[in-house]
């Protein structure tokens, strides 16, 4: 008896000499190891169930430093789970100053919660971090006239933010600048420089498709796109708009919004949330690309393929990514569709109730239709 009592005592005691190790470590190293999973968690749940295994973790995981640190798919909450705690979360990682809570919950406040003065300010923070989807998003919030009235449009402004996207190895960014220079849209034409940064939007986003294809290989992929014959400088026009050279770094952190990669979670959230909610405002649309999520926040606000009428596009990039996946399958001329539809339709009738929509054409669009 006395035997097995002290077996108890020793099994007991060894419990507690863990206990105490861990206890015994200072508050800094926790904080660190915690800095490091909530940097590379790959979902949220990763990171709250070490949370949950003792009051000390709970303590220390909503320290500044941690959550500061805390990547993008950490913060990547479902719209399905979306509820006061999940809100609460994205908040505290706001206080402490992570960017990527400035993006992500500045996009759902603006599209979803339809707070769109709190969504845009988050989103500012984010781009004065240097956050390259952010001031992106900001570009596009500014080309559309987002949140407000079709006059509230400011060309210059978003062709600022598109150029400071770009400059930070934004793939979309640079679609967007080189349309702008292409039209003399916002800025000063300036077709050779346009057609340029196409180019080099196609080059960085098969860039970002090999290092992903790669990404398990033991070789490494190289994290910059160099052009082979000569280097560019950075080039500012007379409006001191810094437009982006050939040796753009990517940077890391960046998500290539190309087919077959990842999307950034804020979009992912976007998407699922307008997919549970289809009772949207009338005459609201979505983009049309299924990688975007974002709404229309007035009548008319997203510009429509000017091929078949029948998609719409809140920017260009989303235009290239919806051509490259499926819709150069399925876009037919209007007339074509138009056809079809008026087909034992007596021609009197026909022009009494013509609702066809006139589209502008662009010229010099690369990815095979125009918006």
């Amino acid at each position: 008896m006395t035997k097995k009592l002290c077996e108890g005592e020793a099994v007991h005691h060894g419990r507690r000499r863990r206990s105490d190790l861990f206890e015994s470590l200072p508050d800094e190293i926790v904080i660190s190891i915690l800095c490091k999973l909530s940097s590379t968690s790959s979902s949220p749940s990763d990171f709250v169930t070490v949370l949950l295994t003792c009051k000390r973790l709970n303590k220390l995981g909503v320290h500044p430093l941690v959550l500061s640190n805390a990547c993008s798919e950490t913060l990547a909450v479902r719209a399905k789970n979306w509820s006061d705690e999940a809100h609460r979360f994205l908040k505290l990682c706001v206080n402490a100053g992570n960017k990527e809570a400035y993006y992500t919950l500045g996009m759902i406040r603006f599209y979803c919660l339809q707070n769109r003065g709190s969504g845009a300010s988050l989103m500012a923070k984010a781009a004065i971090k240097s956050h390259a989807p952010a001031l992106y998003s900001l570009a596009l919030i500014q080309f559309n006239g987002s949140g407000g009235l079709k006059n509230d449009k400011d060309l210059r402004a978003g062709v600022a933010l598109c150029a400071r996207a770009a400059f930070l190895g934004h793939a979309d960014a640079l679609r967007e600048l080189g349309h702008c220079l292409q039209d003399g849209y916002g800025v000063q034409k300036n077709v050779e420089e346009g057609r340029r940064l196409l180019v080099q939007a196609n080059a960085r986003e098969l860039s970002c498709i090999l290092r992903a294809a790669v990404n398990t290989s033991s070789s490494p992929v190289p994290l910059e796109f160099h052009s082979q014959h000569h280097r560019r400088p950075n080039l500012t026009d007379s409006d001191g708009y810094l437009w982006p050279s050939d040796d753009v770094r990517l940077s890391e952190n960046d998500r290539c919004n190309s087919p077959g990669l990842e999307l950034h979670p804020a979009n992912r959230f976007l998407v699922e949330w307008f997919g549970l909610r289809r009772s949207g405002a009338p005459g609201l649309r979505l983009c049309s690309y299924g990688g975007c999520g974002r709404p229309e926040t007035r009548r008319n606000e997203f510009r429509r393929c000017s091929g078949c009428g029948t998609v719409n596009y809140c920017s260009r990039g989303c235009q290239a990514h919806d051509w490259r996946v499926h819709h150069k399958v399925e876009c037919a001329p209007m007339e074509e569709w138009m056809g079809h539809a008026i087909d034992d339709v007596d021609e009197e009738e026909v022009g009494d109730d013509d609702r066809t929509v006139e589209i502008e054409e662009v010229e010099g669009d690369d990815d095979g239709m125009h918006v």
